[in-house]
C-alpha cells in the first residue's frame, strides 16, 4: 500500500493535530498579555490625540517605573508560590534613610547602605518564611507594619528634606531622551530576566513553585533559595526607593504606601502564576505598562480617580480569572 504524500510519514517530527492544538494554546496565553497592551494602546489612541504624543509616553514611562521596579523582585517572589507585602514599607524605610544619610554622607555612602538596610528587612521575611516556616502572608505582613513603624522612628513623624541636587538626577534627569528612571527599571529588568532564564538559581525559582518537596528531593537548597528570593524582593525595594527619594526630594515615612497591591497587580496581569512555578518579568513590564497606560488614558481622559480604582480592581479580578480558566486548559 502506498502512502499518501499529505499524511505524516512514521517516524516524522511533525506535531499530530492534538500536539498542534496544544502548542497553539501556549503560544495564545504567552501572546494574550501583550496582545491586551496592544489593543488598549489602539483604543487609547482613539479616545485622545495627545496620547501618542512622545511627552505623554515618556511620562507614562516615568510614572510606571517605581512600581514596575518593585513588581520585578515581587515576580521572583510570586514564581516560588510566595507574597511580599511588605515592599511598599521597606521602600519608606529605605526611602528615610537615603534622607536621612545624605544631610551628612555623600551618595556613594547613603545609596548602598539604604539598599542594604532593604535587603536586611527582605532577609528578616526570608528567614521567617523558609527556615521559620510562618505562611508568607503572615510574615510579610508583620514586616509591613514593623519597617513602616521604623520608617516613623526613625523620622519621628517629620519628612527629611533632600538637599544634595546631584541626587534629584536619578529620579528626574533624561540620559539621551530617555527619563533616568526607565533606565533603572530597564537595567533591573534585564538583570532578573538573565537571572531568572539563564541561571541554575533562576531554573530552581521555577521547580521551587512548581513542586517545592519535588525540588527539595532533587537537591535544591530550597529553604536558601526562597530566603535569597525574598532578600532580592526586599533590595529591589530599596532601588525602587531610590527612585522614590530622588523623584520628590524629600524622605517621608509614609513613603510606598500601599504600593504593594500595585505591584502585586502588575506582576498578576503580567501573566504570572498566583499558584507558582509561572511568570516571567517581561510579562511583569506589559502588564505594569497596562496598569500605567490604563491609568494614563483615565487620567486623560478626566475619569474621576475613585472610579479609577474601580477599573484597576476589576483588570485584576479579570486577569485573576482568565489565569485560572487558561491553567485548567
Amino acid at each position: 500500500m502506498t502512502e499518501s504524500p499529505t499524511s505524516p510519514a512514521a517516524g516524522s517530527d511533525a506535531p499530530a493535530p492534538g500536539d498542534r492544538t496544544v502548542v497553539l494554546r501556549g503560544l495564545l496565553r504567552r501572546t494574550s498579555v501583550l496582545a491586551a497592551l496592544v489593543l488598549l494602546v489602539i483604543v487609547s489612541s482613539f479616545l485622545n490625540d495627545r496620547f501618542l504624543s512622545v511627552p505623554n509616553l515618556m511620562n507614562v514611562l516615568r510614572q510606571v517605573s517605581i512600581v514596575g521596579i518593585l513588581a520585578v523582585g515581587m515576580t521572583f517572589v510570586i514564581i516560588t508560590k510566595g507574597i511580599d507585602l511588605s515592599v511598599g514599607s521597606i521602600l519608606g524605610v529605605s526611602v528615610v534613610l537615603f534622607a536621612g544619610l545624605l544631610e551628612t554622607q555623600s551618595m556613594a555612602v547613603a545609596i548602598p547602605l539604604g539598599i542594604l538596610a532593604a535587603m536586611g528587612l527582605g532577609l528578616v521575611n526570608g528567614v521567617g518564611v523558609a527556615l521559620a516556616g510562618i505562611p508568607p502572608f503572615i510574615m510579610t505582613l508583620g514586616t509591613l507594619s514593623f519597617a513602616r513603624g521604623l520608617a516613623f522612628i526613625y523620622t519621628g513623624g517629620t519628612p527629611i528634606p533632600i538637599l544634595d541636587e546631584a541626587f534629584y538626577d536619578l529620579g528626574n534627569g533624561y540620559t539621551f531622551g530617555v527619563p533616568n528612571p526607565t533606565l533603572i527599571l530597564i537595567a533591573t529588568l534585564v538583570i532578573s530576566g538573565v537571572v531568572l532564564a539563564f541561571t541554575p538559581f533562576g531554573r530552581s525559582v521555577y521547580a521551587i513553585g512548581s513542586n517545592e518537596d519535588a525540588a527539595r528531593l532533587s537537591g535544591v537548597p530550597v529553604g536558601a533559595y526562597k530566603t535569597a528570593v525574598y532578600v532580592i524582593s526586599g533590595g529591589v525595594a530599596g532601588v525602587a526607593g531610590l527612585v522614590y527619594a530622588s523623584q520628590l526630594s524629600v524622605g517621608t515615612p509614609i513613603a510606598g504606601q500601599a504600593y504593594e497591591l500595585d505591584a502585586i497587580a502588575a506582576v498578576v496581569v503580567g501573566g504570572t502564576s498566583l499558584f507558582g512555578g509561572k511568570g516571567s518579568v517581561a510579562g511583569t513590564f506589559v502588564g505594569t505598562l497596562i496598569i500605567g497606560v490604563l491609568a494614563n488614558i483615565l487620567n486623560l481622559t478626566g475619569v474621576d480617580p475613585f472610579v479609577q480604582q474601580l477599573f484597576k480592581g476589576a483588570l485584576i479580578v479579570v486577569a485573576v480569572f482568565i489565569m485560572a480558566r487558561s491553567s485548567r486548559t
